[in-house]
């Protein structure tokens, strides 16, 4: 492919990133499905499968929103969150809740969990994204505006 087009889509796709996101997600079908989602509404998305690894990676950058799951690991998940809001930064969290398919009493394949995604909700996924991104970089001005002002 000629190195100009190449370069041009390069910077098509970076200028695209509206945001760094942490996906930590130990499922690897819901890992895929969330991960897909956010890069096509224009997300740089980083994936975690463990606690460990996300650890491990708000160590080494800095996000603007942290999503996991909220059943990960025994509560291994809320974990992650409190991690990630200790960060200078302040990044936005949010749990992602699974919906059941099948009964208690049904076979246990049936009853595993699973990441359902319609149509109508890929919309109203990344609208909430937006919105807690917005959320954060608002509260995040107004934390500099405040130092700002009192220094």
């Amino acid at each position: 492919m000629n190195p100009i087009v190449e370069s041009r889509g390069a910077a098509t796709a970076r200028s695209l990133d509206l945001a760094r996101v942490l996906l930590v997600e130990s499922d690897v079908a819901s890992r895929l499905t969330l991960q897909t989602l956010l890069e096509a509404g224009g997300y740089s998305v980083d994936v975690a499968a463990s606690a460990a690894e996300a650890v491990g990676k708000l160590d080494e950058g800095a996000y603007e929103l942290v999503l996991t799951e909220s059943q990960m690991e025994s509560d291994a998940g809320r974990g992650v969150l409190a991690y990630a809001r200790r960060k200078d930064y302040k990044p936005a969290t949010a749990l992602i809740h699974k919906q059941r398919d099948g009964s208690a009493r049904g076979d246990r394949r049936k009853s595993s969990r699973r990441m359902l995604v319609e149509a109508e909700d890929v919309t109203t996924f990344l609208s909430k994204v937006a919105g807690l991104i917005s959320l954060r970089a608002t509260r995040r001005s107004e934390r500099a505006l405040r130092q700002s002002v009192n220094n």
